[in-house]
């Protein structure tokens, strides 16, 4: 199937938040380097991504085969029980802010530019979210990204991008050896239909996690993702 590339994505940051965020007072004096900051931030800003529908081809108890090729995470299987269809994606701050972050030598100027970086990789997650759901309805949806879960490791990278064809040259990111990616702003998933909302987060229990996007759920696992669970029912 089509691979779609979004990469006409509009950096526009909501300062009000960021600053929240950053815990940047209007009265002092950092504020006026902070907004010139951003202004340099969205000339530049060339925020990517690209995603790529596949069927579902076959299925273990712990793992889904698409393009060939398997994922293997019981977690991700047991929420694809009822989808046919999924959505492959990989998005980026972009290698252009990736670039000017990097030349930031003052030190709060570079912590500032990493935030703006996380901004922008939002952005284009946030553009893969309403292209899906004019091109394919996909209104209702959740995903999972690899390395999020101990069952949904970084490995799993590896068909990813496998799958995924050309990513340096179509929206410049790189899968390094490690299976982190570069730009370090960058995020790769499978977005898939549902109807019931799911967050890796549920499952994490890292305390004071700055990225956490809900509650950690210490039941779930074993109530809807552990073999005990399929032995009790039957």
């Amino acid at each position: 199937m089509d691979t779609h590339i979004l990469n006409d994505i509009p950096l526009v940051i909501d300062l009000g938040s960021l600053k929240h965020r950053l815990r940047i007072q209007e009265s002092e004096p950092e504020l006026s380097r902070f907004l010139t900051l951003i202004e340099e931030a969205q000339k530049i800003a060339q925020p990517k991504a690209m995603y790529r529908p596949v069927y579902i081809e076959d299925r273990s108890e712990e793992a889904v085969k698409v393009e060939g090729r398997w994922f293997r995470s019981r977690v991700l299987t047991i929420n694809l029980n009822q989808a046919h269809r999924i959505f492959l994606y990989v998005a980026t701050c972009g290698v252009e802010l990736d670039e000017w972050a990097k030349g930031q030598k003052d030190v709060l100027k570079a912590f500032w530019s990493e935030a703006v970086k996380e901004a922008a990789v939002r952005k284009a997650i946030k553009a893969i979210g309403t292209h899906l759901e004019e091109h394919y309805h996909a209104v209702q949806t959740s995903q999972q990204n690899p390395g999020s879960l101990e069952d949904f490791p970084l490995a799993e990278q590896e068909a990813l991008f496998a799958i995924m064809g050309d990513t340096q040259a179509i929206i410049g990111v790189t899968l390094m050896p490690s299976l982190m990616m570069s730009p370090s702003h960058s995020v790769s998933g499978i977005i898939f239909p549902t109807n019931e909302d799911f967050q890796s987060c549920l499952l994490c229990p890292r305390e004071k996690c700055p990225g956490r996007r809900a509650p950690y759920d210490p039941t779930l696992y074993d109530r809807k993702y552990s073999k005990h669970k399929e032995t009790i029912d039957l």
